[in-house]
């Protein structure tokens, strides 16, 4: 707004002050008035936040009438050009040498990784469907540039092999799309990090895991994909806990959060199929998710049965998810290979395991009340005037919702709740010829 010439001030609690400082300079309005309110503010009673409101009331008028009264306060904020070239880092050393730089200047994630030599770049650039000085957009909070060069710098530093570069770019383009809001996942205390699917024949090709221990450990595509995701939107976004990273908690999707489809045992069409995608084309899915929970069935024998345990693990007064639906936000339910097969057997597909999600994740408003998000909920307003045993949905729409099949055997399946202010994003992958090495050592930074 303060760019259109609209007064506007920013409120926030004294917790967020350096990531205000941090984020009004990124914009460009290093003089952007900010009013600072005593934290914490979610857990202050309705009297409690009106007094604050009225405290602070003088402050928010002076900065508004300060806005009027000095025009042109906001620095120029150029468009990132079409094509740029990432800065070097200096000289050479051991790779732990090498790591304690990176470290130092707060370019890792806090484990070692592969220094990016500009052989090991060049290498990884040779995969790249898009030239090396190609911009893909702008990262918040703090706005770096997102280069493609800079990217493969990332994904050298994550361990990356060449051929998942193609993957590694198509998921940096999905958090680029503006209903990922990628900066507020960066920045909020819920502790979001992406959680990047992977559907397609690539998978098979690349060796993305998709069965036993699928979501953990010791599958290098699986764990160097979503740690490159990850490096790149530290790295370029800027948000880190010295600086813009606010999660209470956070979770080792953080870190990295990477799996594919189970093809082979997947009883429906594949989900980019289901998406709306050609057989033969394979996509990412990127959904910014607040953890993952596990849930075990093996006494139920139907598929219904697998459903209904399934469900009571998605419902609780705590999950942001209950309080936000109008943000369509997409959770992630990750069903093991068994249970899909009884699932499917009782003749339940993709989308009437949606539906069925849908119709009994719910849970009584009057159980949602004054807990959780319930001071800045965000739904539908008909539910405003609903009573205490309406049943709520975790989503507006079953669409929202993703069901995909992944894991080996064992009678478990899981959900990623979504975080709130965030919706998933999708981008086809796109492989080419291979380009020429390319000089010089890209800083993972610019």
């Amino acid at each position: 707004m303060e760019k259109r010439g609209r007064a506007a001030v920013t409120v926030i609690t004294h917790a967020f002050t350096h990531a205000a400082q941090q984020r009004a300079q990124a914009l460009g309005l290093p003089a952007h008035p900010v009013v600072v309110v005593e934290h914490p503010l979610a857990s202050k009673t309705r009297d409690q936040a009106q007094d604050l409101a009225r405290h602070s009331l003088e402050a928010v008028v002076h900065g508004l009438v300060a806005h009027q009264e000095e025009p042109g306060r906001a620095s120029p904020v150029r468009p990132p050009p079409r094509r740029a070239r990432a800065s070097h880092l200096p000289g050479s050393g051991t790779v732990s040498a090498m790591n304690d730089y990176l470290y130092d200047q707060g370019w890792t994630d806090g484990l070692p990784v592969i220094p990016p030599t500009p052989d090991l770049v060049a290498a990884m650039l040779e995969a790249a469907p898009l030239p090396a000085e190609e911009v893909l957009g702008t990262l918040p909070p703090r706005d770096g540039t997102v280069t493609v060069e800079k990217v493969a710098s990332n994904a050298v530093m994550a361990g990356c092999q060449p051929a998942y570069f193609p993957v590694v770019l198509a998921a940096v383009k999905a958090v680029l799309q503006p209903q990922f809001n990628a900066g507020a996942i960066t920045t909020t205390t819920g502790g979001a990090a992406p959680v990047v699917i992977i559907s397609g024949p690539i998978a098979q090709q690349l060796g993305i895991h998709s069965g036993t221990a699928v979501l953990g450990s010791g599958h290098r595509p699986n764990a160097t994909i979503g740690r490159a995701l990850r490096l790149t939107m530290r790295n370029l976004g800027g948000a880190t806990a010295d600086t813009m990273e606010k999660s209470t908690h956070g979770w080792p999707g953080k870190y990295t959060m990477c799996f594919a489809e189970n093809a082979a045992r997947n009883p429906w069409e594949p989900l980019h199929v289901a998406l709306g995608f050609a057989p033969e084309v394979s996509i990412v899915v990127v959904v910014a998710a607040r953890g993952l929970i596990t849930s075990v069935e093996a006494s139920q024998e139907t598929g219904l049965g697998n459903l209904e345990t399934l469900v009571s693990a998605m419902r609780g007064e705590g999950i942001s998810g209950y309080y936000y639906q109008a943000r369509g936000a997409s959770p992630i339910v990750v069903l093991g290979p068994e249970h899909a097969a009884e699932i499917a057997a009782a003749g339940m597909g993709r989308h009437a395991v949606k539906e069925y999600i849908f119709q009994h994740a719910r849970m009584p408003l009057g159980s949602l009340r004054d807990r959780g998000h319930w001071g800045a909920r965000s739904w539908p307003e008909a539910w405003e005037h609903q009573p205490d045993d309406f049943p709520v949905p975790l989503v507006t729409d079953p669409d929202k919702l993703i069901v995909v099949v992944a894991g080996g055997d064992g009678r478990h399946s899981s959900w990623f709740p979504a975080w709130s202010a965030t919706q998933r994003a999708m981008e086809v992958i796109e492989t080419s010829p291979e380009w020429g090495p390319r000089a010089g050592a890209p800083s993972p930074c610019g």
